[in-house]
């Protein structure tokens, strides 16, 4: 004779609580483009790898070859977080025989900063008033 299976009350590990399914719709519906551009941005350069290519492409232009033994990773890996920072506009390249050479787009953080501040609202600071204090 089987008994009847107890029931408890549980939550189910699959079932999302009430909240998050309030902060899932309202991340979906609530982005304006804007921000989604500023996000994507600042997603680019979250990844430590992708950072240290933006360093090392700030004291010159490099080849996919010497990114690969500057970061140490795979020729594909390499290559696609190149993709990435392409994407986002902070880094140029062309080919130059079989190698693909990659530049740092610098007035790319600048335009990024000024329209950062421009979208958040954030004034930019007078040097004049930030000297004399």
């Amino acid at each position: 004779m089987r008994r009847p299976a107890r029931t408890e009350n549980r939550s189910h590990p699959l079932s999302p609580s009430r909240a998050r399914v309030r902060s899932t719709v309202a991340s979906i519906l609530d982005q304006p483009e804007e921000l989604r551009a500023l996000r994507a941005f600042h997603k680019t350069l979250a990844d430590v790898n992708r950072l240290r290519i933006v360093q090392r492409l700030a004291h010159a232009e490099a080849s996919i070859t010497d990114l690969i033994d500057h970061v140490g990773l795979s020729q594909p890996l390499v290559s696609w977080h190149v993709g990435r920072l392409r994407a986002a506009g902070l880094v140029e390249t062309r080919r130059v025989g079989r190698e693909t050479i990659c530049r740092l787009l610098p007035h790319a953080f600048e335009a990024s900063l000024d329209r950062e501040r421009e979208i958040l609202g954030i004034a930019r600071s007078d040097p004049a008033r930030s000297a004399a204090s």
